[in-house]
C-alpha cells in the first residue's frame, strides 16, 4: 500500500522534530536533514553518497583573466583520479565514492570518465564559448552521470569541478542572469590579492555580456555564450536530481552559479538543493539568492576558496553524523513516557511507604 505524499511528509518531519531533543536545537542539521527525507518521498535508513566533479578548461584564459598555467587543470585532475588531491583525501578519509568526468581538458587522452566534448571551450571574448551542441552534450553528460549514480542506488549527490578560468566564466554567467549587470560580482578568484588581473578581468566579462546581450535571453545562453562545459554539465545533473529525486549538495560560487541556471530552468531543483559552505568569493551571495538560499541558511562558514567540491564533501559528512542520529537517538515521546512511567513507580512507592 502506497503512502500518501501528505502522510510521508508529516512522518518525515515527525521522524527529526520527535528526536530527544529541545525542537531545532541542532539548527540548520535538523533543516536539511528534513529536507532530505522530503526530497526522497520514501525513507533510506542507510545514506549512501557520491561525489562527482565535472572538469573542462577554458578558452577565456587566453584573454589572460587568470595567474596560472591552464595545464593545471589536467594535472590536477589526474591527482583527483589518483585520490591525492584536497577533494579526493577528503572523500577517502570518509569512504565515499568520487569520480572524475573530463568534459573537455585540454589533452589528448581523457582524465577519469571519458566524456570530452573539445579540448575546452572558445575565448568568449571573442566568440561564444560554445555551441548550441555542444550546450547540449554537456548538459546531458550530467544528466547521464546522475542516472547512473540512481542505478547505483546512490541517494545522496555532492557536486565539484575543476579547471583553470572557471571562477572567470562563473562570473560571466552570473553577471549576464544578474539584472543589472554588476561588475563586483567578479572577484580575485585563486588570485587573492591581483587587483590588476580583478580589474581586466571584470573588462572583459562586461564587454563580453554587453557583446552578447541581445544573444543571452535565457540561462541556457548565458551558459553557451559565457559559460563553460563543467557549468553546463553541472546544471544538467542537477536538473536531473529532480528527476532522480537525489539530493545534492553544491559547493561554493561555481556550483551556486550552476544551481542559479538549473533553478531558472527547472524550479522544482530547488527541493533538492543543499548549501555548503560561503565561498570568499563576491558572487556567491547573489548567486544563493538566486536560488532562493539565505546566507543564514548555508552551515560551514571556514573562508574556504579551493573549489572541488571540498566544501560540498563536508557537508555529506556533516549529514552522515546528522543521519545516524535520526535513526539511533531517543524519541521524546519515548523519554517522555519514561520520565512518567518513572514519576508514578515513585510516587507508587512513597503511597506503599
Amino acid at each position: 500500500m502506497t503512502v500518501s505524499k501528505e502522510r510521508y511528509r508529516r512522518q518525515a518531519l515527525h521522524q527529526i522534530d520527535n528526536l530527544a531533543k529541545p525542537p531545532g536545537s541542532l539548527g540548520l542539521l535538523e533543516k536539511q536533514a528534513k529536507q532530505i527525507l522530503l526530497a526522497w518521498g520514501t525513507f533510506h535508513r542507510e545514506l549512501r553518497p557520491k561525489h562527482i566533479i565535472f572538469a573542462a578548461d577554458n578558452g577565456v584564459v587566453r584573454a589572460g583573466v587568470v595567474a596560472q598555467l591552464s595545464d593545471i587543470t589536467y594535472m590536477q585532475s589526474c591527482h583527483m583520479v589518483q585520490g591525492t588531491s584536497a577533494v579526493t583525501c577528503f572523500c577517502r578519509s570518509q569512504d565515499i565514492p568520487y569520480e572524475v568526468v573530463d568534459v573537455g581538458i585540454d589533452s589528448d587522452d581523457a582524465v577519469g570518465l571519458d566524456r570530452k566534448i573539445a579540448r575546452g571551450t572558445k575565448n568568449f571574448a571573442v566568440e561564444p564559448a560554445m555551441s548550441r551542441e555542444e550546450l547540449a552534450q554537456a548538459m546531458a553528460t550530467g544528466r547521464e552521470r546522475v542516472q547512473a549514480a540512481a542505478k547505483d542506488g546512490i541517494n545522496l549527490l555532492s557536486f565539484g569541478e575543476m579547471g583553470i578560468g572557471n571562477t572567470t566564466t562563473s562570473a560571466a554567467v552570473l553577471t549576464a542572469l544578474s539584472p543589472k549587470k554588476m561588475s563586483w560580482l567578479t572577484g580575485f578568484g585563486s588570485a587573492r590579492g591581483n587587483y590588476k588581473l580583478l580589474f581586466h578581468k571584470r573588462h572583459v566579462i562586461a564587454a563580453a555580456v554587453k557583446a552578447y546581450e541581445k544573444e543571452i535571453q535565457m540561462p541556457a545562453d548565458a551558459l553557451r555564450c559565457v559559460g563553460g562545459f563543467d557549468l553546463a554539465a553541472l546544471c544538467g545533473a542537477m536538473m536531473a536530481c529532480a528527476d532522480e529525486k537525489i539530493p545534492f549538495y553544491i559547493d561554493g560560487f561555481i556550483t551556486a552559479t550552476a544551481l542559479a541556471c538549473a533553478i531558472a530552468m527547472k524550479p522544482a531543483v530547488r527541493d533538492y538543493a543543499l548549501p555548503s559552505h560561503i565561498s570568499r568569493e563576491p558572487g556567491m551571495a547573489q548567486a544563493l539568492r538566486l536560488c532562493g538560499i539565505d546566507e543564514y541558511d548555508v552551515p560551514i562558514q571556514a573562508g574556504l576558496s579551493l573549489g572541488e567540491g571540498t566544501g560540498a564533501v563536508l557537508g555529506v559528512v556533516l549529514m552522515k553524523t546528522m543521519m545516524y542520529a535520526v535513526w539511533h537517538m531517543a524519541t521524546l515521546d519515548g523519554i517522555n513516557q519514561e520520565a512518567q512511567d518513572r514519576h508514578d513507580n515513585r510516587k507508587g512507592d512513597e503511597t506503599h511507604g
